[in-house]
């Protein structure tokens, strides 16, 4: 495709915007987390994570070398992992409350999806 590294690109900044918005609100304790929020740390912090892997898969992305867009397909399904871990953590029901899932979890979950699509379809112009 032609613009797979832009919408790649795009995608990978969404997933870092969505690292800042709202994931999941908790009623009991009447407080909402953030990709690097959670109440007394016990989620810990993915949002670093998820920020650091799509900062080096924007990189990747705009390198026109074959290296890259090979790592830049294992730096996705590590992406995707990761986030399905984040999501599975974030919103599963525990003693009896299960927390209202906000839009940051969404987007977080959808914009890995669509980093490893644009991964697997390289623009056709590479450098060895």
């Amino acid at each position: 495709m032609k613009y797979s590294n832009y919408i790649g690109v795009g995608a990978a900044v969404l997933l870092i915007v969505a690292c800042f918005l709202p994931w999941a609100y908790y009623p009991d304790i009447d407080k909402t987390f953030t990709g690097f929020f959670s109440e007394k740390n016990i989620y810990g912090k993915p949002g670093k994570f998820l920020v650091v892997l799509a900062i080096l898969a924007i990189v990747l992305f705009l390198l026109p070398k074959v290296w890259a867009k090979r790592a830049n397909l294992l730096l996705s399904a590590l992406l995707i992992a990761f986030s399905i871990k984040s999501f599975l953590l974030f919103a599963s029901c525990y003693q009896g409350t299960c927390p209202e899932k906000r839009i940051g979890i969404f987007l977080m979950l959808i914009a890995p999806i669509i980093v490893a699509i644009s991964a697997i379809l390289p623009r056709g112009k590479t450098e060895n």
